[in-house]
């Protein structure tokens, strides 16, 4: 079962947050664009060793459609073994509050967690 995607947001009042997260949510784009604003630039490899949990099918979809949606740049070397870095867009950088404000919100309810299963 798919994600519906929309091809506009003319809805009422929240259609802006139905945006954003259509081009930030799901279980992977949110950590690969913290990820990627605390590292700046971070090869293919070096992301997959960062998130363990992640196959490289999905990651390489993640970073696809972060780039497809002008968030995230793909640099590509030519040599052997191919060297590919990605990196936040200027566009990809105007969601640091975003990102900051969700991680800074994630350790208050990850302390408020333990705190209540202790």
């Amino acid at each position: 079962m798919g994600r519906t995607t929309h091809a506009s947001f003319d809805c009422a009042v929240g259609c802006s947050v139905e945006a954003t997260l259509s081009l930030i949510g799901g279980k992977w784009k949110g950590v690969i664009l913290y990820r990627l604003l605390e590292a700046q630039v971070l090869r293919f490899n070096e992301l997959r060793r960062i998130l363990p949990n992640i196959t490289q099918r999905m990651l390489t979809n993640q970073l696809r459609e972060l780039e497809r949606d002008g968030l995230v740049a793909r640099k590509i070397y030519a040599e052997v073994p191919p060297k590919v870095e990605y990196r936040l867009t200027d566009y990809g950088l105007t969601l640091a509050p975003v990102i900051e404000a969700l991680k800074n919100w994630g350790d208050t309810h990850l302390q408020q967690t333990v705190q209540q299963a202790a």
